[in-house]
This record gives C-alpha cells, structure tokens and sequence, in this order.
C-alpha cells in the first residue's frame, strides 16, 4: 500500500508540475498575442517567451516540490515533440548536402571538445570540469555532461558548475544568435545549419530556430541531432581514457546513452514523411502540435533554470564557455559560407 501511494504521488507531483509549465506556456501566448496586437507582428514568439517567463519565475520562486513534473515537461514532453517533428520533414530536401553536413558536424564536435579542454586547462579550470565543459559545448548540454560525468568519475560541484553554466547561456545564445541572420546575409536554411551546429541543446536549438522560420527549426534539429548521435562514441573514449583511476568501478555504458529513443523515433518519422506515407495535413496537424508541446517545454526549462546558480559557477567557466561559444559560430559561418552549404 505505502509504495502504491507513492507512484500515485509521484504521477500526482508529475501532472502538477506539467499544468504548471501549461499555465506559464498558456501566459507566453496571451503575450505573444498581445505583443501582436501592439506591434503588428509577434516580435518574440510564445516559445522564446515562455523560456523567458519560466526562467523569471523560477528566479522569484523555486518551484521545488514540483521539480520532477517540471522536469518531465522539459525533457520527456520535449522529446515527444521533437519525434513529432520528423513527420514534417522531407530527408530529400536535405540528401544533397548530406555528407557536407555529416563532415561539418563531425569537425566542429572534435575541435569543440578539443579546444574547449585546452581553454579550460588555459584557463585554470580542473581538468574533469574541463572536460564537463568542452562535451556540453560540443555535443548536446546537460545531457553530455550527465552523461559523460560517471563515465570520468567527476565530483557533484564539477557536474553542477558546468550545468549552471552551459543552461544560462545557453539562453542568450537563444535571444542573440538570429542576430547573424541580417549581420550575415544567411539564409533561413544557412542559419538553421549554424545553429545546429553551435546551440547547446536540443530545446535551445528549437528555440533558437522556430521563431525564425519552419525551414530553420527542421534543418536546424536535423544537424542538432547529428551532434547528438555522437555522444555514444564520446562517452566511451572519455570511458576507456579514465578506465584505470583508482579506486573506482568502471561505469556501465548502455545502449541509451548512445541512441537516445527520440532521435530513433524522429528518424523513423523522417522516413515516413520522406516514403510519401505522410499527407500534408496530417503533417500540418504534427507541425502544430509539435509547436504546441514546444511552448509547454520550453516553460519547463525555464522554471528549471536556476539563474542564481551562476554566481556558483566562477568567472574562468563563464570565459572558457564564451571563448568555446565564439569559436564554434565562428567555425559554423566558415563551414557554411566556404563550403557554399544551401537548400
């Protein structure tokens, strides 16, 4: 009885925190509304807005006894979100720059890690936190780092810094990175390449690109998630590279870890779309709802932000992010702009 009481709680706890993050997505769209009302036009978009609202009231108010429901909606609900979006996408609009796309993730995820490492050790970080830092950077954010910890037997403060760090700016990266857009002279589809290849994360790359355009948002996920499937041969050879510390049991790497479910589930429904299988309403209807539940997360992310939490994380952190933030925009433009990458 205690233990079905539990799972009743915690599905209870989860439910809350998810209405929660409704509510605050449900907030960011009476906004974006009212924005478009005064302005003319939806300046900054519910999904940018509700990141921003979450982030405002989890710095007011720490919403820790709904922490796993807010988590859910960030994570899981996100992940929905994102398979849902590969029945908007048609792989053959993508299949020509294919192996352009494949070499450019691949180099800009090894000089990320490699440079981050060396900007950290430069910068006097210890050298696991460098390591925490340069994976986040380079492959997909927390997750990286979450995963990559046990596997090089990181401490707790090492772990937390890093996060801290990694999601707060990984927000500016949002708000500031369609500034390139006009600087730049992009196209949509040009942009979407540069920031799957520089945002952190998977939702700060949705972020980062819906608002700007559909095409930006399914390219920009697409090579976002290229950089995902690389975090299974990371873990590893930062696995084998620490095998021998002593003391220490050698962490399990399982099949997750390397193949998140998600990028499986938005592959197939990439294929399905692409096999004609898919018809444009019911893509329409995937794209809205995807969008919708994208609002929800973002909400999500934004309560569990911590922004306090960068006071802990220390200057030279901050300036190894930002020196490794510049250096893969800098590199994705050159990618980009030499290599004549375009729809």
């Amino acid at each position: 009885m205690p233990k079905t009481r539990s799972a009743v709680d915690a599905i209870g706890i989860r439910w809350i925190g998810v209405l929660t993050a409704s509510g605050v997505a449900g907030l960011a769209w009476l906004l974006a509304r009212e924005e478009a009302h005064l302005l003319g036009s939806e300046v900054v978009e519910p999904l940018v807005l509700a990141l921003l609202a979450g982030m405002l009231i989890r710095f007011f108010i720490a919403p820790t006894a709904i922490e796993r429901g807010i988590e859910f909606a960030a994570k899981e609900l996100l992940e929905m979100a994102i398979v849902l979006l590969g029945l908007t996408l048609d792989l053959r609009s993508v299949a020509h720059a294919g192996p352009v796309l494949a070499a450019a993730v691949l180099t800009s995820v090894t000089i990320a890690i490699a440079g981050g490492m060396t900007l950290g050790r430069l910068a006097g970080l210890p050298p696991k936190q460098a390591i925490l830092v340069a994976v986040g950077n380079a492959v997909c954010g927390n997750s990286a780092i979450a995963a990559v910890a046990p596997a090089i037997r990181a401490k707790k403060h090492e772990v937390a810094n890093a996060i801290a760090l990694t999601a707060i700016l990984g927000v500016v990266v949002v708000l500031g990175l369609p500034l390139l857009i006009p600087l730049v002279g992009l196209s949509h589809y040009q942009y979407g390449v540069v920031a799957g290849l520089t945002v952190y994360a998977v939702p700060q790359v949705l972020a980062a690109t819906f608002p700007v355009s559909v095409e930006s948002g399914q390219i920009g996920t697409l090579v976002k998630l290229m950089r995902v499937l690389l975090l299974g041969p990371v873990v590893a050879v930062f696995a084998f590279l620490h095998r021998n510390e002593q003391g220490q049991a050698s962490p399990r790497l399982s099949l997750s870890r390397f193949v998140p479910w998600f990028i499986v589930g938005f592959t197939l429904c990439a294929s399905v779309r692409t096999a004609g299988a898919v018809s444009p309403s019911l893509a329409n209807n995937a794209q809205a709802t995807s969008k919708l539940i994208t609002i929800i997360a973002m909400a999500g992310l934004g309560l569990s932000v911590d922004v306090q939490a960068v006071r802990d994380s220390g200057r030279r952190v901050a300036l190894v992010v930002l020196g490794l933030l510049a250096a893969l925009v800098t590199l994705a433009l050159g990618i980009v702009l030499v290599f004549g990458i375009a729809a």
